[in-house]
């Protein structure tokens, strides 16, 4: 599995990528039942290609996969997760997970991981603790500051997951 770095050229393809994955209609993944609108915008993906390592898997040409990983001291936050709904289910969000976690590790040094999910999405939250990550306890009200969408059901809320390097 070969993790390449974004380029700006890959924005709008990433942000088409990241809509479908947690907006979508299809796959597991899929956040549409909760909240609607946007998940990013053009202008936000091409902020965190700037800003912070955000790597994406390619089949052929296509984005096929994205993870963005931002350092803070010794802690590197993971967000921006996707995999295209029609490859899911294949392994490959295991795959993407476990080599942006050893870049973070070995390059970024990371001694802890951090990420945030929607604390309603429970299988969600399984499939990362299958994967090592925790239950914080940390949990916040959605985040409508952000600009990702807006809940379609009562109390969304956000939670945060971690795993120790």
């Amino acid at each position: 599995m070969k993790l390449e770095l974004a380029t700006i050229d890959e924005a709008e393809r990433i942000n088409d990528l990241l809509n479908l994955a947690y907006r979508g209609k299809k796959g597991w993944t899929t956040e549409a039942s909760m909240v609607n609108g946007d998940r990013s915008t053009v202008s936000d993906v091409k902020l965190s290609i700037e800003n912070s390592i955000f790597l994406i898997y390619k089949s052929n040409t296509d984005v096929v996969a994205c993870i963005c990983l931002e350092k803070y001291v010794d802690e590197v936050y993971i967000g921006a997760f996707a995999v295209h709904p029609d490859r899911q289910a294949e392994g490959l969000g295991k795959s993407i997970l476990m080599e942006a976690e050893i870049y973070a590790i070995n390059t970024l040094k990371a001694k802890k991981l951090v990420m945030v999910v929607l604390a309603q999405r429970t299988e969600l939250i399984a499939f990362y603790e299958r994967r090592g990550y925790q239950r914080s306890g940390i949990k916040k009200e959605y985040p409508l500051h952000l600009n990702v969408g807006t809940p379609k059901i009562k109390d969304l809320s956000i939670e945060q997951l971690y795993k120790n390097a």
